[in-house]
């Protein structure tokens, strides 16, 4: 049998560490997933199903090459939630998304990460456009949309979360600058 091996790197903002992801943060996820605060990203869910949810956010970057990072806070080593770009097969396209703890929320961590995630697609894997697919009662993750600039472009009939809406997300030229740097 041939082992797997891949890196997820590691990004730095002002106040996040964006890394991979560790047993330790399953404890906080199976919580999240307990709760009616996950109703907007498939809760809830029974813990088992919640460790397989981190499995397969560690498993996308083995087979796309990236995915979301676990996001923690540098003041005090606190697990915030996930950040980053994801495309399962079946997916509309390309996306930046995020799903913060509750306590992480309303404070700009999904703003600041989300920005660190949309350089990191467009300066080092290439890509030239982006999308956030957000359920049409998520006014919470609409803000941090339009915060990044995405744009409401349509409405998608998916076939596990039925409609969602699709924020397209300014391509790189049309950034002041799309390098990290634009972000600090």
């Amino acid at each position: 049998m041939t082992a797997t091996t891949f890196t997820i790197p590691t990004l730095e903002t002002e106040r996040l560490i964006l890394r991979a992801h560790r047993e330790e943060d399953i404890a906080a996820e199976k919580a999240f997933f307990a709760s009616d605060a996950s109703k907007f990203v498939g809760g809830p869910l029974p813990p088992h199903r919640a460790w397989r949810s981190i499995a397969m956010v560690v498993g996308h970057w083995a087979l796309r090459g990236f995915g979301f990072w676990a996001l923690e806070e540098k003041a005090t080593g606190t697990y915030m939630g996930r950040v980053g770009l994801w495309y399962p097969d079946g997916w509309f396209e390309r996306e930046i998304g995020w799903t913060l703890m509750p306590a992480a929320q309303g404070k700009g961590f999904a703003t600041e990460a989300a920005l660190a995630s949309r350089a990191y697609a467009y300066d080092i894997l290439g890509w030239d456009t982006a999308i956030s697919q957000i359920d049409p009662k998520n006014e919470p993750s609409k803000g941090v949309a339009r915060r990044l600039g995405a744009r409401f472009e349509q409405h998608f009939e998916d076939p596990e979360y039925g409609t969602i809406e699709i924020w397209r997300h300014p391509a790189p030229e049309d950034l002041v600058n799309g390098g990290m740097e634009a972000y600090a």
